[in-house]
Formats: structure tokens, sequence, C-alpha cells
């Protein structure tokens, strides 16, 4: 009788495979969205009425800046579908509320699919600004060096120097290039071990909140006060409370120590405080937006605070990655973390 033996794979092909069938639907439905939200900016542009206009005149023709309002639309797009994926996630890694009616296996399934259709998104936003920078970069310049400056511009991280969009537009990249490592990290699960894997995935939600940071930095369409970037500041609450619910609401199959519990703790603490943070901003209606006709303020956050903020950050995933090795040769071998 001739067994089969299972090696295990660094990535598993198979599982994307799968995801992948599953997130041609999702995929298709997150264009149709984009294609609608595009004919929506399009047509404010048109008509005049584009707060995005009041910001930058030079694109009040929509025919000719076509590209950049395509980028503006995935953009949105991405945004909403990463919002879906971390509600399905945070849904599906805290224990099943009983009001739930969807079993957790298809929450985990749309959960997969949304985060594959969600890097596609954010890809294809900066794909669309990267051609609006060949297309203007064009006008003063070969095809060649069009080309590489648009690319140092888009893809390379606190390589763009104007205005706001030397920090959004790299808040934005590094959103993107960590979305992606962090994001496959699930089909190298077997490989990295499920603690450390845990671990990698937990810290994806700083993905979002990069994510939702570059949108009210730079949205020009949130970028003065009112309703929609209210509404962009009151969809947090839903993430916020189901983050607060998975941290008072530990599985029981995960080991508590002293120091998860005051982790835990704080972390609760620090997301009650967002929370009244935003509660206290919507009620004011000053949730960091500008006044028209009023000139802003200069941004307070530097290219080097980012770059230290990022090294805390990896850092932190590094510590977090150590924790859950010993935590699992730990419960191996019977012995207890300290």
């Amino acid at each position: 009788m001739m067994t089969t033996v299972r090696t295990r794979t660094k990535f598993d092909t198979h599982q994307l495979r799968a995801d992948l069938r599953t997130a041609r639907l999702d995929a298709t439905i997150a264009l149709l969205v984009t294609l609608v939200v595009f004919g929506w900016l399009y047509y404010r542009v048109a008509d005049g009425t584009s707060p995005t206009i009041a910001v930058m005149p030079d694109l009040a023709d929509p025919g000719r800046y076509w590209m950049y309002w395509m980028c503006q639309a995935f953009g949105w797009t991405g945004l909403l579908w990463a919002w879906i994926t971390v509600v399905l996630g945070l849904l599906r890694s805290s224990r099943s509320p009983r009001w739930l009616p969807v079993p957790q296996h298809s929450i985990e399934k749309w959960h997969r699919a949304t985060s594959l259709t969600t890097i596609g998104l954010m890809f294809v936003h900066a794909a669309w600004l990267f051609a609006e920078f060949v297309r203007d970069y064009s006008a003063t310049a070969g095809t060649a060096e069009s080309v590489w400056r648009a690319f140092v511009d888009t893809f390379v991280p606190s390589a763009y120097t104007s205005g706001t969009g030397k920090v959004a537009i790299f808040i934005g990249l590094l959103a993107l290039y960590l979305a992606i490592p962090l994001g496959l990290a699930f089909y190298s699960r077997r490989w990295l071990r499920p603690a450390i894997w845990r671990a990698l995935h937990a810290s994806i939600i700083v993905v979002y909140a990069l994510s939702v940071w570059h949108t009210l930095l730079y949205g020009t369409n949130v970028w003065y006060d009112g309703w929609f970037r209210t509404l962009v500041w009151l969809l947090q609450f839903p993430i916020a409370a189901l983050v607060l619910y998975r941290l008072t609401n530990l599985p029981p199959s995960r080991q508590r120590t002293r120091a998860t519990i005051v982790l835990r703790s704080v972390a609760a603490l620090i997301v009650l405080g967002f929370i009244a943070i935003v509660c206290a901003a919507v009620v004011s209606g000053h949730d960091g937006g500008r006044t028209p006709g009023v000139a802003g303020m200069g941004l307070n956050v530097t290219k080097a605070n980012i770059w230290w903020g990022l090294v805390i950050f990896l850092v932190a995933v590094v510590l977090s990655v150590v924790r859950a090795r010993q935590i699992r040769k730990a419960t191996a071998t019977g012995r207890v973390v300290p």
C-alpha cells in the first residue's frame, strides 16, 4: 500500500488560485462600482460642482484629465473594499457573535477574496496616477524621461516633492507595499506556522489606517469640511467597535498571559480614546478638513516622521513574531512564557 507524504510548501498556490476564482465576481462588482464613481466624479467636474476644482482649478476640463478622475475613482473604491475586507476579517478573527447569521467559513472565504481585490484596486489606483503623470510630463519632456519621472514620483517612496503629496503619496505607497506581503502571508501560513502568521496578519490594520490617512490628507473630494468627509470618519466607528469587541473577546484557544492581558487592555483604551475623538470631531464639525477661502495649516508631519514610524512599526512586527515563536515553542514543550 503506497502512502503519499505531503510536504509543507512555502506558498499555497492551490488556495491562491481558488481565492482568485472567487475574487473574479468580487472584482467585477468593484470595477462596476468604480465606473459609477468615475461617472459621478466626471459629471461633477463638468457641472462645476466638484470640490476638487476649488483645490485644483486647472483640472476643470474632465475630458483632458480623465485619467486623474479614473485614479480618484479607483482610490475611492479601493478604500471602500479595504473597509469591507477589514470588517470581514475582524468578524472572522473574533469569537463569533450569536446574532451573526453568516457562517464563519463564508466570511473567511469573502475576506480572502476582498483582500485580493483591494490589493488590485490599490495598484490600479497608483497606475492611473502614473499614467496621468506621464501625460503631464510629456508636455515638456521626451517619452523615456516622462515615463521615468512618472515612475519615480508614483512608485518610489518619499520621491514626490510637491505640496501635500510629498507626505500623502508617501503614506499611500507604504499602504500599498505593506498590503502585498501582509495580505499574501495567508498563503504561507503553514510554512510560517499559525501563531506567526496571526502576528503578521494582525498588523494589517495599520495598512488600513494608512489608507484612510492618505485619503483624508490628499483626497480632494474630502479636502474641505463637509458631509462627505464626515461620512469617511463615521465609517470608522464599525471598525473601532469590532476591534474593541475582538480585544475584549479573546477566543478560549488563545494563550492568556499577563503581558497579553495588559497589552490588550492598553489597546482597548486607545480604541476608546479614538472613538471619543471621532465623536467630538463629528459633533463639532471640525474633523481636520480645510475651510474654503481660509489658508490651511502647513503639514505637521514630515517625511522623516513617516520613515521613523515605519521603522517602529517593523520593529513592533518583528517583536510580535518573536513573541509568537516563544509562545508556540512553550506550548509545545509545556513551559510557561513569562
